[in-house]
């Protein structure tokens, strides 16, 4: 099977070089795209899932005008900035890529040339680059508007103790979130459980309830015994100081946090949970105590749409964000169309809203701010909240 994804993926780079040359000498009018993708190293597979997704975006639009040069961004400096003279040399100015934020600094040099990058690391203007990423700002102005929805007026947010700490911080300023309480804790699931003990105030919580069983034990009255029993399901008595819990994590990290949650007696039936994007992860559903809880993310419907078309063209499933790479190239074609040509970042920056497969989103001042929905985890199957 990888031989002949393989096989696909020559072709499309045959295809993409040789037919671009035939047209270029009968009409200059064409909408010319660099492609800079890893296309060897450790994200080689993601790079591939690109490609194919813009193949997808220009069978789609059907204009033989369109024409995409891809370039092996590798995981070096040295090869992207070799890859960005080499699309200034052939008149490229317009690039989907790089997908690794931490070669910006290189893309700064090149501010001729426009960068549109899947990276969601930031939202903040960049003279010469725009994220398309889903970023955790949007993330944030959705969550809020949730919980203002659900009228909560004590949230914490969880995030952990890493390298994007004071990234996650940035946003949480950056969207006016400063009525909830901040936590950050550690990475290590051993120091995290006891972290959270601390913030769920549990052991005080657990006093309360070993006090209330003892009061009740020897009772004859049958209210005390039915309340008994039900303290016997229970691991702790009294209420948290929260009413809501935003957890920016996923994968392992925000699983720990769910489980600790879940042992420390915090029920999703009491506190509105909700996490960051989650791309509609399955594996939550199998591997955490908490079944319920809800994320901002972008459309569900267009997102199984895509990942059906995927499927069916290249029989397998694609990394999630290889939707972004289909958008991206609506969004170019849309610009080019109404522009007549794309010179700078500015030509993105559009009155208007714009709709893709991920759903609306707007470029201003070179910021990218998606329209997410909030969906909600409820018994294996993940449904849209209305907001």
């Amino acid at each position: 099977m990888k031989k002949i994804f393989k096989i696909v993926l020559s072709y499309l780079l045959i295809t993409f070089n040789t037919f671009v040359f035939a047209i270029e000498n009968k009409d200059e009018n064409i909408l010319k795209i660099g492609a800079l993708l890893p296309l060897t190293g450790e994200l080689k597979s993601l790079g591939e899932d690109m490609l194919y997704a813009i193949n997808l975006a220009l069978h789609d639009i059907d204009n033989p005008k369109i024409k995409i040069y891809p370039k092996d961004s590798g995981s070096k400096k040295e090869k992207i900035i070799q890859a960005c003279k080499e699309f200034r040399n052939e008149d490229i100015k317009i690039i989907i890529g790089p997908t690794d934020s931490e070669f910006f600094k290189e893309l700064h040099n090149f501010e001729d040339l426009v960068f549109i990058s899947l990276s969601n690391i930031n939202s903040e203007p960049k003279k010469n680059i725009i994220m398309m990423g889903i970023n955790l700002e949007s993330q944030l102005l959705t969550i809020k508007k949730f919980i203002e929805k659900e009228k909560k007026k004590k949230t914490v947010i969880l995030y952990p103790k890493n390298e994007y700490a004071k990234h996650v911080e940035k946003n949480i300023r950056l969207t006016n979130f400063s009525s909830a309480k901040l936590f950050s804790y550690s990475e290590d699931p051993k120091i995290l459980t006891k972290q959270i003990e601390k913030l769920t105030n549990y052991k005080q919580r657990k006093i309360n309830l070993n006090s209330r069983m003892k009061k009740l034990e020897g009772s004859e009255e049958p209210k005390d015994i039915r309340e008994l029993n039900q303290l016997k399901q229970r691991y702790t008595l009294g209420k948290v100081n929260f009413d809501s819990v935003v957890i920016i994590d996923f994968g392992n990290g925000l699983k720990s946090v769910l489980t600790s949650l879940a042992y420390t007696d915090v029920s999703e039936k009491d506190i509105l949970i909700i996490t960051g994007n989650q791309w509609f992860d399955d594996s939550i559903i199998k591997e955490t105590s908490i079944k319920n809880f809800y994320f901002p993310s972008i459309d569900l419907k267009n997102f199984e749409k895509f990942n059906k078309k995927f499927y069916e063209t290249y029989n397998y499933k694609p990394t999630e964000i290889t939707i972004l790479a289909y958008d991206i190239i609506g969004l170019i074609y849309y610009v080019w169309k109404n522009e007549k040509n794309i010179n700078s970042t500015n030509n993105f920056n559009l009155k208007t809203d714009i709709k893709g497969k991920i759903g609306k989103f707007k470029i201003s001042n070179n910021k990218v701010i998606q329209e997410l929905n909030i969906y909600k985890l409820e018994e294996g199957k993940f449904i849209k909240n209305k907001l």
